[in-house]
């Protein structure tokens, strides 16, 4: 009788177990039926998901159900949109699908207002993107930007081709307020147009390497494009004109110049000198702007730079620059607040850094690459800056341990002068 009763019972714990299992399974089954249900949820919330989808993706999604459809048609998915036109022969990244490009022009060209163009090196995907700018016909595009990943692409097509296509974004949209064309042949004639069409809501215009834009033609976009708040342009196009048209009374103050000062050849560019008073009048109508400044140029191409004071902010030099630059460059920016030097030579920049921690008092970031630097004068240039230097990033190679300072000492006195802990930059290995 005791070992049928023991039986009974364990038969009746196994029994309970089994009931227990299958109502928790049944529990979870039915908590992912209700926490799973992609196909009723809300349309904003599905909208922001398919913004964030390649296109092909997206287009792939919304085959899932009639919700998901329905989303992908709404005009608010369509507003900003990158082309991405790439030859697989010439580029390993993805590409617009052609019949995808041919669906979105169809439906949805009203609706696009930021647009960008992604081209890789091949003059296919040049013209493809010129196709597709000459069919935006019935859309307000308010940004444009047309991207090369690689040189040449934009540049190969026949001049007429590509200004043609690019007239008609200018004479249609009306209310363009940002235009980001580099390495294109742009030219003045289609500035005009630009201007005539968009002069009110302009606001941004970057444009580097645009051979065939003069002086004169970023002159007619500064004369009247009033609400100009960001410029960016090759020095070759910078101005005492231009400065002067930007500090007149009718212009907002400009918040960002950006000026690419690059030489390809060495000596076979010729860079003009801009007037001090032209500077002069710039800040005085803009004083908080930014004068960001990229210099890629030849030890000997330095001359007409940094000979009197430029209100450059951010200080940008790509190549070997000299200790007589980097002296000028103390002397001659008080407004400078960030400096990034990728390379100078063996000869150390003591009295430079000095000289610069001493008159650039608003300087809060500063890169060193291929430099020489004594631990002691970084020390110093540390102490003289303080706790502004809010980005201080220096390779471990440029600190040259002297009497006062080893590389192991300097981590602690750098970051006593800071007040957080600093490190210097480690060259990776492999």
């Amino acid at each position: 009788m005791k070992r049928g009763g023991k039986e009974s019972e364990v038969t009746k714990i196994s029994s309970e177990e089994d009931t227990r299992e299958k109502s928790k399974k049944q529990r979870t089954t039915s908590e992912n039926s209700q926490t799973c249900d992609w196909g009723n949820l809300l349309q904003d919330i599905i909208l922001q998901i398919f913004k964030y989808l390649p296109l092909l993706d997206r287009a792939h999604a919304s085959q899932v159900c009639r919700n998901w459809n329905q989303v992908f048609h709404m005009p608010d998915l369509w507003r900003c949109f990158e082309f991405e036109l790439n030859q697989p022969a010439t580029s390993y990244l993805k590409a617009t699908h052609p019949e995808l490009i041919k669906q979105i022009i169809k439906k949805h060209s009203n609706h696009l207002q930021y647009v960008s163009f992604k081209v890789d090196s091949s003059k296919e995907s040049a013209e493809a993107a010129c196709d597709i700018l000459s069919q935006l016909v019935n859309c307000s595009l308010k940004t444009l930007g047309l991207i090369s990943t690689a040189r040449p692409s934009f540049m190969d097509l026949p001049k007429s081709h590509f200004i043609s296509a690019l007239t008609v974004v200018f004479v249609n949209s009306k209310s363009l307020s940002s235009l980001k064309i580099d390495d294109t042949p742009v030219d003045d004639p289609s500035l005009k147009v630009l201007v005539a069409n968009n002069s009110d809501t302009l606001k941004l215009l970057k444009m580097s390497s645009c051979p065939h834009v003069s002086p004169a033609g970023i002159l007619c976009v500064a004369d009247q494009c009033h609400g100009l708040r960001e410029l960016a342009l090759n020095y070759h196009l910078l101005s005492d004109e231009l400065l002067l048209a930007l500090s007149s009374e009718k212009h907002v103050r400009l918040e960002h110049l950006r000026i690419d000062v690059v030489s390809e050849n060495p000596g076979q560019t010729h860079f003009h000198t801009i007037q001090k008073s032209s500077w002069d009048a710039f800040i005085k109508h803009s004083p908080k702007v930014n004068l960001v400044m990229y210099f890629f140029l030849y030890e000997e191409e330095f001359d007409p730079f940094f000979r009197y004071e430029i209100p450059a902010t951010h200080l940008y030099f790509g190549r070997s620059v000299s200790k007589d630059v980097l002296g000028r460059v103390g002397m001659t920016c008080p407004r400078l607040v960030e400096l990034v030097v990728c390379a100078n030579g063996l000869r150390p920049l003591d009295e430079e850094l000095i000289r610069i921690a001493e008159r650039c008092k608003n300087l809060s970031a500063i890169g060193l690459g291929e430099c020489e630097v004594s631990c002691s004068a970084f020390v110093e240039f540390v102490k003289m800056c303080g706790g502004r230097l809010s980005q201080l990033s220096i390779m471990e190679e440029v600190l040259i341990p002297d009497q006062k300072y080893s590389l192991e000492q300097i981590h602690w006195e750098v970051s006593k002068h800071l007040g957080r802990v600093w490190f210097p930059d480690m060259m990776p290995t492999w």
